[in-house]
């Protein structure tokens, strides 16, 4: 059995330079690894076959089942394989969980099938699947550029605990597309917010929370009373510099040393919200 771990990621920064005349969005973010990962096992088998025991969670829906076509389609692979999902990353969050899957599925079937397809044959694909997908190739900390496609690895961000809430409002799909649909042009940046940090990044600086920025706060916090409540017991229980999870509705703070962290987690546990408790991720590697 071949098992590929799939981590969550974060937007440090996210911004939005403009829309171009083909209806896209041009992004400059900042992405982040996290510890918080699904587990997707791989083995050979007569046909395919997807497992996952996560209730809401529909392969059909998916990235995986898409990435696993595309490989076929490209290659022309006629193997089968038992595909096992794993679900830790809450589903339509903004923490990236389907398109850290499809690259788990790239990596995966590319070894079990015996592919050998090259890094950068594989990250040539992941356009086809998500914008988000060519970062999970990569991991760590990086800079996402054009549609987020364009994927420039930065030095690792020192270990830093993060406390991630979920709040419990409703998760529909196309979420993302109706966030970008909600900005006006005056929601449009230069880069500097991502500027800034990959600068820290770069000296060996210190990242600090008040550097963070998403250009989706703005709307969503106005529009979803849900997310701005939970965002709110959080700043109650100490927690400072709360951001957005990409297009939500997860929100998160840099939470300084692991004691501070831990104490925020069982405060906001102890309120019965769906809290996490991780920790960043320098490289891919750290999972295995």
């Amino acid at each position: 059995m071949l098992t590929i771990h799939a981590p969550a990621k974060l937007n440090l920064t996210l911004e939005v330079l403009g829309k171009g005349a083909d209806g896209y969005h041009e992004i400059r973010s900042v992405v982040q690894a996290i510890d918080m990962c699904d587990t997707l096992r791989f083995q050979e088998n007569s046909q395919t076959v997807f497992l996952s025991s996560m209730p809401g969670w529909i392969v059909e829906e998916s990235l995986v089942s898409k990435a696993t076509t595309l490989l076929r389609d490209v290659t022309g692979c006629i193997t089968g394989a038992s595909i096992e999902v794993d679900k830790r990353i809450p589903l339509l969050s903004g923490l990236g969980g389907d398109s850290s899957d499809a690259a788990a599925v790239l990596l995966g079937l590319n070894r079990l099938w015996e592919l050998d397809l090259s890094q950068e044959k594989l990250l040539g694909l992941a356009p086809e699947l998500g914008s988000d997908v060519a970062f999970f190739l990569h991991g760590g900390t990086a800079l996402m550029e054009g549609r987020g496609d364009v994927v420039i690895p930065l030095p690792p961000l020192s270990e830093t605990w993060i406390v991630l809430a979920v709040p419990a409002v409703p998760r529909e799909p196309g979420k993302t597309a109706r966030a970008y649909a909600g900005l006006k042009e005056s929601d449009y940046t230069d880069g500097r917010y991502a500027n800034r940090v990959t600068d820290v990044l770069r000296t060996g600086g210190r990242l600090e929370p008040a550097m963070l920025f998403n250009v989706f706060e703005r709307t969503i916090f106005n529009s979803h009373p849900g997310i701005s409540e939970c965002r709110q017991k959080m700043m109650t229980a100490d927690a400072d510099n709360i951001h957005l999870a990409g297009s939500g509705p997860a929100l998160f703070t840099l939470a300084g040393d692991g004691a501070m962290a831990e104490g925020l987690y069982s405060r906001l546990r102890q309120q019965g919200m769906e809290i996490y408790l991780v920790k960043t991720l320098a490289t891919r590697d750290q999972l295995d």
